[in-house]
């Protein structure tokens, strides 16, 4: 498998990893038939999200998904958080491999519960989640 320079580089050197004590939102999500496993920490003030870290048990190219999706969405609104797809996290990563496009997948439904867990502490209204990630996992193995 071939894998882009960015996506050597944020498994080599990822970024925000780790956990935020004080987090107001956390979400972690995982992939059973992977193996999979994403936890997101979002420190969120006046609606911004000032810090973000993750913890990522997984291959090279879920803890490359982590770091990108981390960085593509500190310092911005929760609205511009939630509306990062996967397909951005991995264009960001000058592309995936077809049979790892679901690690992408994976951190942008991590934000969402993240996001949600926020929503739900601050008495806003908890947004859907469109999971798609099963779906994905089938396409790219033929089940």
């Amino acid at each position: 498998m071939i894998y882009s320079e960015k996506v050597m580089e944020h498994f080599k050197n990822p970024r925000n990893v780790g956990e935020i004590k004080d987090a107001n939102g956390v979400g972690e999500v995982g992939n059973p038939q992977c193996g999979d496993i994403m936890k997101i920490y979002l420190k969120v003030e006046d609606n911004i999200i000032k810090d973000v870290k993750f913890k990522t048990f997984g291959c090279g190219s879920a803890i490359a998904s982590s770091s990108m999706a981390t960085e593509l969405i500190k310092g911005k609104s929760i609205e511009e958080a939630w509306d990062l797809t996967n397909k951005a996290v991995a264009e960001a990563l000058d592309g995936l491999p077809p049979v790892k496009m679901h690690c992408s997948v994976l951190a942008e439904e991590a934000i969402h519960k993240a996001i949600n867990d926020y929503r739900q502490r601050a008495g806003l209204e908890v947004l859907e989640i469109k999971t798609h990630s099963d779906h994905v996992h089938k396409e790219v193995h033929g089940e």
